[in-house]
């Protein structure tokens, strides 16, 4: 008798031990938010500005984890088959949010089916760059160089399906010139192949290539926005140089394993919201060229659906796959 009385009382014990741990406050440990390329891209950079901020936000440290490989997947795939419990986000971008599913023949990777939207962080623009050494100082000078050397010309991306792949697919189609595809693990990788020479162009985030501009080891020709941009104002769009309706947005964003409660979903939403509207941050991304985009789950939800649309037929008409 007295062992099952003991028997009982600890189960009770335990349950009750069980059932304060669950109804603990969403975060009561640290939360890790996975980036899916190497460290010091765009990418990168952004989840770093909203780690350091959070945690007073939160009342926990949010812990960057960089897992680089196959143009940003692996990383997306080890995010998405977290628990869905908050403690595992991923930081990702128009590749990781959009476009793999498009370039691969893997179908077990579908961003709209295995994430739940969480927070658009900010959105930017590509420029094109070629080292100071290369002969052409505008785009119609690249165009032309190009037209008359057809399959000599190469550049730098950041790994099939990113935004700096598709935007030079995009301004092969629109000039119609024929530029070889070198793809790297990451921005950074394929800035320091512009640097190097290794390839002759490279179309970056304004951000990510704004240091070596302000350096002059690398020469932008244009911009992928609509008009002209306040941190490089006299830098010509790409429109403004010949290639007509070229318009590139690159974004990032926060994203959470599906399943992820909503009550979770919410609470991050408006903690990255918060951080983003902070003067502190707001100066930071404003530093990198960025343009804030502050919005609910939903709405982003909304914008990535009509992404998804967007690219998938690009990539469809340029017919890019990965190996």
């Amino acid at each position: 008798m007295l062992d099952r009385r003991t028997a009982t009382i600890l189960a009770l014990a335990l349950g009750l031990s069980a059932g304060a741990a669950a109804a603990q406050p969403y975060p009561a440990r640290p939360v890790k938010m996975i980036v899916p390329f190497p460290p010091g891209g765009p990418v990168d950079v952004a989840a770093r500005l909203i780690a350091q901020d959070l945690p007073r936000r939160l009342g926990q440290s949010v812990i960057v984890e960089n897992r680089a490989g196959a143009a940003g997947s692996l990383g997306a795939k080890m995010a998405a088959s977290a628990d869905p419990d908050g403690y595992t986000l991923l930081c990702g971008n128009i590749s990781t949010l959009v476009v793999l599913p498009a370039v691969t023949n893997n179908r077990d990777y579908d961003p709209s089916r295995v994430f739940a939207p969480v927070a658009k962080l900010a959105q930017n623009y590509e420029v094109l760059v070629v080292n100071p050494a290369f002969s052409v100082r505008s785009v119609p000078e690249l165009v032309a160089h190009a037209k008359a050397n057809p399959g000599k010309l190469n550049y730098g991306s950041a790994g099939v399906g990113n935004a700096t792949h598709l935007a030079a697919e995009l301004f092969k189609l629109k000039t119609g010139v024929d530029i070889v595809h070198i793809p790297y693990k990451g921005a950074a990788e394929a800035i320091t192949g512009v640097l190097s020479r290794q390839v002759d162009m490279f179309f970056g985030d304004i951000g990510g290539i704004f240091p070596q501009l302000q350096e002059g080891t690398l020469r932008a020709l244009a911009i992928s926005s609509a008009t002209r941009s306040a941190l490089v104002p006299d830098l010509p769009t790409m429109i403004e140089s010949g290639v007509p309706d070229y318009v590139v947005l690159t974004y990032t964003g926060v994203v959470a394993p599906a399943g992820t409660p909503a009550s979770i979903i919410e609470k991050l939403n408006s903690a990255i919201n918060a951080s983003l509207i902070s003067p502190e941050v707001a100066a930071a991304f404003a530093k990198l060229g960025a343009e804030l985009r502050p919005a609910s789950p939903a709405d982003f939800a909304a914008f990535l659906v009509a992404e998804t649309r967007r690219w998938s037929d690009l990539v469809k008409t340029a017919n890019i796959k990965a190996e």
